[in-house]
């Protein structure tokens, strides 16, 4: 077998990472370099490809991040939601990956890199079962820092929606709204903003212009819907598409759209749309790193027929 080594990403090798990606057991389109380097400005790229000889066997999207006292953190990645090394369908088994590993300890050591901020990809995104880097993750000695709940249909064994959502359900449909997949992103956008700001005092993660250039870039993977009544836009969702897993990214409604059960609609309509992928995730409902459970929310997903999947995060000091 051929020692495995590690290096760097550069730009020259976008085309070799993007078909790794796309043909591996276990990432989404969110690992592209045409998603991934929409933001490059306010991270530090430091993604890593594992290789035997001169063939790319892993992939690693990170970033690294400079904490008080000078100590640097490899992050896998902040600009994304989940990350982890990135694995061929073949080829490459748990022993390989325990080498992976054992090769990145010594690249950050000898780099001057303190710890490891490792966030991997949750089961409900793998293509094939893929979970050779939590038990690499033990190996090293990994602590979890922190877990997120989120919650997801099974939409192969799909439970229904409960008592409450079924009426929801039933007074929308006979308002008999119009449900939309627009391709400008502007008005979803409009909606969704002015809903962060009412609810929680936010505002969306991408400006309306990346959405746009995402939803351009990927357009049959990042897709918009809405819901309309006579009184224009009530409801909306921008959802990811990754082929497995739709993942509901953003969920807006007026006052006036949830009092009329027009989410409880669309969201019911999504099970349809989205009737290849195995689950529907609807994302997590937590804040201070998990540690506190908003039970309103997760209680109003889990009334639509999901339950919980874990997003955990582990370290390693190095």
């Amino acid at each position: 077998m051929s020692e495995i080594r590690l290096r760097r990403y550069t730009g020259a090798d976008a085309g070799v990472w993007n078909a790794f990606v796309a043909t591996s057991r276990n990432a989404t389109f969110l690992f592209d370099r045409g998603y991934m380097d929409y933001h490059a400005d306010r991270f530090a790229d430091h993604s890593l490809i594992a290789l035997k000889g001169d063939r790319p066997v892993a992939m690693l999207p990170a970033n690294l991040r400079e904490e008080d006292g000078g100590r640097c953190v490899l992050q896998s990645h902040g600009g994304l939601t989940y990350g982890g090394w990135i694995l061929p369908t073949r080829h490459f088994d748990a022993t390989d990956m325990l080498h992976v590993f054992d090769r990145l300890a010594h690249y950050c050591r000898a780099g001057g890199i303190s710890s490891l901020d490792y966030r991997p990809l949750p089961y409900i995104y793998h293509r094939m079962p893929s979970q050779d880097d939590i038990y690499a993750l033990f190996r090293q000695g990994a602590r979890i820092t922190e877990t997120n709940l989120s919650c997801a249909i099974d939409l192969s064994a799909h439970p229904g929606l409960n008592t409450q959502q079924r009426r929801n359900l039933r007074r929308a449909e006979a308002a008999s709204p119009r449900i939309d997949e627009p391709q400008d992103a502007a008005a979803f956008h409009a909606l969704l903003s002015r809903c962060l700001a009412e609810r929680h005092g936010a505002a969306p993660v991408h400006s309306a212009a990346e959405l746009q250039m995402l939803h351009d870039r990927f357009p049959a993977r990042i897709r918009l819907f809405t819901v309309s009544d006579a009184d224009g836009i009530q409801a909306g969702a921008c959802v990811y598409d990754t082929g497995t897993t739709a993942h509901t990214q953003y969920l807006c409604s007026t006052p006036e759209g949830r009092s009329r059960g027009l989410l409880t609609l669309l969201l019911s309509r999504l099970t349809d749309i989205f009737a290849h992928c195995r689950y529907l995730d609807f994302g997590t409902s937590n804040e201070s790193h998990g540690l506190v459970l908003n039970e309103g929310l997760y209680r109003q997903k889990s009334s639509l027929g999901g339950s919980g999947v874990a997003y955990t995060r582990f370290t390693i000091d190095y």
